[in-house]
């Protein structure tokens, strides 16, 4: 009988040590791609977020220059239509022959809807392009407006 009740006596001792010393920490969210809000506490109220969106070689890169100067055509067309409805700030290609294509800074309420207006361009959809979506946090109205 005490060979049962002193491992359960220890056992109860090392949960009430665990359940004493136990402090959770909030895991990040990693649903919906990646999804990142901008609802953090900001002590400035002029801090605004914007969201920089690097765009990078794809992995089909291998149509005819005819298809190619088309895609390239619907993409400059694409980037239009985002500054025209106000979503796109900047876009610009990058001066070299690296992976890194060029940049958008978007206007978004949250890295959701900047990842869907990328996803819409024709770049993205034909491969010759990739991204990645960042927050980028900068004044309000410093550089842009």
């Amino acid at each position: 009988m005490a060979s049962k009740i002193i491992p359960a006596l220890l056992l109860m001792g090392f949960m009430f040590l665990v359940i004493l010393t136990f402090n959770p920490t909030p895991l990040r969210s990693v649903s919906l791609s990646g999804v990142v809000t901008h609802k953090k506490t900001v002590p400035n109220p002029d801090i605004k977020c914007y969201w920089m969106v690097f765009l990078k070689t794809g992995p089909h890169r291998d149509q005819n220059m005819e298809d190619a100067a088309k895609i390239q055509s619907a993409h400059l067309q694409n980037i239009t239509r985002l500054a025209k409805a106000g979503k796109l700030i900047t876009a610009g290609p990058f001066g070299n022959d690296g992976d890194l294509k060029g940049m958008f800074i978007l206007n978004c309420k949250d890295s959701l809807e900047a990842v869907q207006l990328v996803e819409s361009d024709p770049a993205i959809k034909a491969g010759r392009l990739c991204f990645e979506v960042l927050p980028w946090w900068t004044e309000r109205n410093c550089l842009f407006k």
